[in-house]
């Protein structure tokens, strides 16, 4: 099964546990396999870095490498805009480039969508919930 992951999943995996937590281990794990572009990637980071500065930890950026070596680095060749804000676009179109079945976010923008073609767009729990 092919999800992607919102950088608001990650990043509440990261510092703050929880249903976002358990889907990055389980990823690290291999129970699942998650897409994403260089642009998803490069927003990971910088993301990070701005938590990291903002002092939410005694965390470097390499806590990402394990994550990122498990992703499944895919180009999109769509072009979708269909989010309210511009800026979810890039998951909508990793989604649909790689296959997903599911986008996994606690973006309010992404999930006013509920479904985009046949991807569903769900939180954390749910994703949890369904399949760990």
């Amino acid at each position: 099964m092919k999800i992607v992951i919102d950088t608001n999943v990650l990043i509440s995996g990261i510092f703050f546990g929880g249903y976002p937590k358990k889907i990055l281990l389980s990823l690290i794990n291999n129970k699942f396999t998650a897409c994403a572009t260089v642009e998803i990637i490069n927003e990971y980071y910088e993301i990070i870095q701005e938590m990291i500065n903002r002092k939410q930890g005694n965390l470097n950026k390499s806590i990402l490498d394990p994550l990122v070596c498990n992703l499944d680095l895919i180009e999109t060749k769509s072009n979708v805009k269909l989010s309210r804000d511009p800026d979810d676009d890039k998951f909508l179109a990793c989604a649909k480039d790689a296959g997903a079945l599911y986008i996994v976010s606690g973006d309010k923008d992404l999930l006013v969508l509920n479904k985009f073609e046949n991807i569903e767009i769900i939180t954390a729990k749910d994703f949890c919930d369904k399949y760990l």
